[in-house]
């Protein structure tokens, strides 16, 4: 999971970009999708300058920028699109809720790209940014894993679909949406590991299982903050009023809306049931504590009597000094005569606790 952001920032102005990752040495790729109905122009950039080269035409332009820590690099395109430095701030700063912020010539969105690493059971996070501007959307990328975009890229080199004669929010919402479908891959990745574990706490409830569940917890504790202030953010982009923004592409975005409701009732789910698995782990942990307890306490019964017995004829007493102190120290049999007063006391109990039905 995500470390807590640095305190590098303290002091500095409002609109001062300073990178808050921890990839600083990672590469940087950026990519233009340059389209419309029956064109498209596929082109990685060498500089953000090249990006002028698509100004003016009468076609949606996708650039995807892989690798937010290099500043300038945000810089110089946050100028040559007239993105405001407070925008620029919270696209290097990676440790932003998601959220939706309106600009008189672009919206903002910041989401949360999730990937799941089944054999660790961890739950890695990246930033993606989306500046939706008239007839061009910007995405920044943290470049950590690789992203889930490549069926929109696929489907934009495929032409003659939705894709290609719609406008950059169409665009916007497809992303948007592959992201919040992919929540649900995660998902179901943590539901596999907690149904495995649910299967061992019936069977042996070990420390380790214990250590599993609060790792899923934690994994999901973390999905839901980056998950539900997504509902805020759909709901204020349908809402908005900004002319780039078609209405009849709202009707997609309450798609996506209803992606992030049912994700959230899954991840709900799946927090209540590790939850109960939690108090299933601890009862049947407190059941076989009870179990040894029990076996233990019966021990201790049987041989308390036989204790009491052997305390008894353990004591010195001088025979010869009375004829009541002690007279079976003195009989041939004395010792067989003590145990078995101990084996009928033993055989006593034994009979008595299957009675009770206690063992």
């Amino acid at each position: 999971m995500r470390k807590p952001p640095p305190l590098k920032k303290l002091g500095l102005s409002p609109g001062s970009l300073v990178y808050s990752g921890d990839l600083a040495s990672s590469s940087v790729r950026a990519t233009i999708f340059d389209f419309s109905e029956n064109t498209l122009e596929e082109r990685a950039l060498s500089s953000s300058e090249e990006t002028l080269l698509f100004a003016g035409r009468d076609t949606v332009s996708w650039l995807d920028i892989e690798g937010v820590h290099d500043v300038e690099l945000v810089r110089r395109v946050g100028a040559l699109f007239g993105i405001h430095p407070l925008t620029l701030e919270d696209i290097v700063n990676t440790h932003q809720r998601p959220k939706f912020e309106e600009y008189p010539d672009y919206a903002f969105m910041v989401l949360k790209m999730l990937h799941y690493d089944h054999e660790a059971c961890e739950v890695s996070v990246e930033q993606v940014s989306l500046v939706l501007g008239h007839n061009y959307l910007i995405s920044f990328q943290e470049a950590k894993e690789g992203d889930v975009f490549d069926p929109v890229r696929n489907r934009l080199r495929e032409g003659r679909n939705r894709l290609r004669t719609s406008g950059a929010d169409y665009l916007a919402y497809e992303l948007m949406d592959l992201i919040v479908d992919h929540y649900l891959n995660v998902l179901e990745g943590i539901g596999e590991h907690i149904e495995s574990i649910e299967d061992e706490i019936t069977r042996d409830p070990n420390p380790a299982l214990l250590r599993r569940i609060n790792r899923l917890r934690r994994q999901v504790i973390f999905l839901r903050r980056s998950i539900w202030p997504l509902r805020d953010v759909f709901t204020n982009l349908e809402r908005s009023t900004l002319p780039f923004l078609s209405k009849e592409n709202a009707v997609y975005i309450r798609d996506v809306y209803d992606h992030t409701v049912r994700t959230m009732e899954i991840m709900e789910s799946s927090r209540e049931l590790l939850a109960s698995m939690l108090e299933l782990y601890l009862s049947n942990l407190s059941l076989r504590t009870n179990e040894v307890m029990k076996v233990l306490a019966v021990i201790s019964t049987i041989f308390l009597p036989l204790t009491f017995v052997a305390g008894i004829y353990g004591m010195n007493f001088n025979t010869e000094a009375s004829p009541y102190n002690m007279p079976e120290l003195n009989w041939p049999l004395g010792y067989p005569f003590a145990l078995g007063i101990m084996l009928l006391i033993f055989l006593g109990m034994i009979v008595f606790f299957k009675r009770k039905d206690w063992f």
